[in-house]
């Protein structure tokens, strides 16, 4: 089926980009594998009218509102290969069909490669998190850790005391003296002893075999695109020490004309209001180029 715009992406940022395309009335294919990347975490925090909502119920009511516009489709599936075709794009979802539109705006999300640290993948978003925006609050300026693992971290710990009583573990990663100066004025404590494991709700059992006590932990991870396709697209690619992420101008086009990106996907430190906005922009920036561009 012909399509105006597909949006590759079902969590805030697809749904979003869909919504204001949807309203002008477009055709409009949403393809969603359910792997929402904050499905780790029960509750969302720090969107307007929705702070506290649990996490899964915000996309369950943006997409039924969403689908009761008769011009949009869902698919659910992988979406396994895209091609530039005369006209547009062919997307083939599962290896087992295949749509095709005029637009395509990608908003599938990135994978978070955590630091290889015995328990903590299974306390990823309930008692370690990766956005103290997110998360701090709840932690009522309690004992905070924040674990190394890139350049980042230092910066991350520069403001978590705002939260509470900081310790920064360094696990064996390097930090300039001049930073670890700054962290001092903060109040931020500085662990220099590995960590072995993460243990019952959030505490860091040390190499030592001491165990540091806390409310929640702080960690810095490498933002990864996982879909070959994107890349075989040539969509430019960003990089930095938080990972990469689709580049794109102010109105969320990328490199490659007729394709749009939004979400995590194509930026570098985000959050659900600000993958709201991405995703509306895009959506918008889709339709008028379907109006405005030959």
């Amino acid at each position: 089926m012909q399509y105006d715009v597909a949006i590759i992406g079902g969590s805030y940022a697809g749904l979003s980009a869909a919504m204001p395309l949807a309203r002008a009335r477009r055709k409009v294919a949403v393809i969603d594998a359910g792997q929402r990347r904050n499905r780790f975490a029960e509750h969302s925090h720090g969107f307007l009218t929705q702070d506290g909502s649990k996490a899964s119920e915000i996309v369950d009511i943006a997409k039924q509102q969403l689908l009761a516009y008769q011009t949009v489709d869902w698919e659910n599936g992988y979406v396994k290969r895209v091609e530039k075709v005369e006209g547009g794009f062919a997307i083939c979802i599962d290896a087992t069909r295949s749509i095709t539109a005029k637009r395509l705006i990608i908003a599938a999300g990135i994978t978070d490669l955590l630091p290889e640290i015995s328990g903590l993948a299974e306390r990823w978003g309930k008692s370690i998190f990766h956005c103290p925006y997110c998360h701090g609050y709840e932690l009522n300026q309690g004992k905070i850790g924040i674990i190394t693992s890139s350049e980042h971290a230092a910066h991350l710990a520069m403001m978590l005391p705002d939260w509470g009583d900081t310790t920064l573990f360094l696990n064996d990663y390097p930090i300039e003296g001049e930073l670890l100066e700054q962290l001092a004025v903060r109040g931020v404590r500085i662990e220099k002893r590995l960590i072995r494991e993460i243990t019952g709700y959030s505490d860091v059992l040390l190499a030592d075999g001491s165990v540091i006590q806390l409310d929640g932990i702080f960690a810095t991870t490498q933002c990864s695109i996982a879909q070959d396709w994107i890349f075989k697209l040539g969509c430019e690619i960003e990089q930095n020490a938080m990972g990469e992420a689709i580049k794109t101008n102010a109105m969320k086009e990328t490199s490659v004309a007729g394709i749009f990106a939004c979400g995590d996907v194509a930026r570098l430190g985000s959050s659900v209001p600000l993958a709201v906005g991405d995703g509306t922009m895009a959506g918008a920036a889709a339709h008028r180029s379907l109006i405005f561009t030959a």
